[in-house]
């Protein structure tokens, strides 16, 4: 009887383990694809600034994507480095920026209006998505809150490259 309890809590010990095993396993993966996603998305945006700057050195501009579409009205999804970026590249311009949209709006500084993703937006021509990492499911949000085009800012740096 003794020798069964022992086995018995050994085995109960031992699934114990196991499962705190399986759990830190877990935690790592979550930390390793975080990791990854995180990764891919630099190594992503970095190569939409290179072409970017590369569009810049040899004086164009990202203005003719939107004069050339007849966009005279756009607002910007994502208003941190690349949504500033946009912003400031098309200021001043024959394109009116009237807004941006982000999830951290209220925590934003700009010089334009700024929306979280549920609430009501003015209508534009046009919804430029610089988080484009994200952009499918961006793009499937918007598109039912909005009528007009949704496009990634790779589609604009690549358009003008």
């Amino acid at each position: 009887m003794k020798r069964e309890k022992a086995a018995i809590a050994f085995g109960i010990t031992s699934l114990g383990m196991v499962g705190l095993g399986v759990r830190h396993i877990c935690r790592l993966k979550r930390k390793y694809d975080y990791g990854n996603e995180l990764k891919d998305k630099i190594v992503k945006y970095y190569h939409i600034l290179n072409k970017w700057l590369s569009i810049n050195q040899n004086d164009k501009s990202l203005v003719d994507f939107f004069i050339d579409n007849e966009y005279k009205s756009i607002a910007i999804y994502g208003y941190k480095e690349l949504g500033e970026r946009l912003y400031d590249d098309l200021k001043g311009s024959e394109v009116e920026v009237k807004y941006f949209i982000d999830k951290q709006a209220d925590n934003r500084y700009a010089e334009i209006d700024g929306y979280t993703p549920d609430e009501v937006f003015p209508k534009v021509d046009v919804v430029v998505v610089t988080a484009s990492y994200y952009f499918e499911e961006i793009e499937d949000m918007l598109s039912k809150k909005m009528d007009c085009p949704i496009v990634s800012i790779d589609d604009v740096i690549y358009w003008c490259s």
